[in-house]
C-alpha cells in the first residue's frame, strides 16, 4: 500500500501536463518564413573599366564606357567640412549596413557603407570626412580592390583621378593662409 501511495503524486503530476498532440506544432508555426539577406552577386568584370569625371567636377564615375557605373566618388560640402562620398552601384537589401573594404596602394581601409533608397531601388552609399586618413588608400596610382559583403569585389583600375579628387576635397577644409587672407595693397593705392 505504501508503494501505491508513493505513486499517487507521480500520477497527479503527470495529469497536470496535457498529452502530446499532432496540432501542437501547428499552433506554434510562424505564418511567414524568416527572410535572410539576398543571394550574393558575382564580382563584376572590370577589364577596360576607367575613371571618368561626371558632369560636376566634384564627382568621378568608375565603369566600362557606355555601361552602367560600378562605383563613384564625390566631394560633398554642407558647410560642416568637406566629406568624400562613395557609392557602390549594386543591389542592397533595404536598410542593410555593411563595411566597405578598400585594399591597395599600401593601405587597407574599412569604411561604413549603408543601403540607401534611390527611387524604388536600394544601393550602397557612404561618406567620411575628407581629412580621414583611411582615404589615403585612394591617393596612390595603383589599383584598389573595393569589397562590400554580398555585392562582390570591384577592382578599381589604376588612375590618378581618385587621388586628385581626394586632395582637392581635403583642400576645401584648409584654413586660409596669411597670404590669401589679406589682399596686398595695389600700386595705385600706394602714395609713393
Amino acid at each position: 500500500m505504501r508503494r501505491t501511495l508513493s505513486l499517487v503524486p507521480l500520477v497527479l503530476l503527470a495529469a497536470c501536463k496535457p498529452p502530446a498532440s499532432d496540432d501542437y506544432v501547428e499552433r506554434t508555426r510562424i505564418e511567414s518564413p524568416a527572410e535572410g539577406p539576398s543571394e550574393p552577386i558575382d564580382s563584376p568584370d572590370t577589364e577596360g573599366a576607367i575613371w571618368a569625371p561626371a558632369e560636376r567636377d566634384t564627382r568621378l564615375l568608375y565603369g566600362k564606357p557606355g555601361e552602367h557605373p560600378l562605383f563613384a566618388l564625390e566631394c560633398l560640402s554642407d558647410g560642416q567640412g568637406p566629406e568624400l562620398g562613395y557609392t557602390r552601384f549594386a543591389k542592397a537589401d533595404p536598410a542593410a549596413q555593411a563595411i566597405l573594404a578598400l585594399i591597395g596602394n599600401g593601405h587597407v581601409s574599412r569604411l561604413k557603407i549603408d543601403a540607401a533608397q534611390v527611387g524604388d531601388a536600394w544601393r550602397w552609399e557612404g561618406a567620411v570626412a575628407a581629412a580621414d586618413p583611411r582615404l589615403d588608400v585612394l591617393t596612390g596610382a595603383r589599383e584598389v580592390e573595393a569589397t562590400v559583403p554580398g555585392a562582390g569585389s570591384v577592382i578599381l583600375n589604376a588612375s590618378n583621378l581618385p587621388g586628385e579628387l581626394v586632395e582637392r576635397c581635403r583642400a576645401l577644409d584648409e584654413p586660409l593662409s596669411e597670404e590669401t587672407a589679406s589682399p596686398e595693397p595695389s600700386a595705385a593705392a600706394d602714395p609713393a
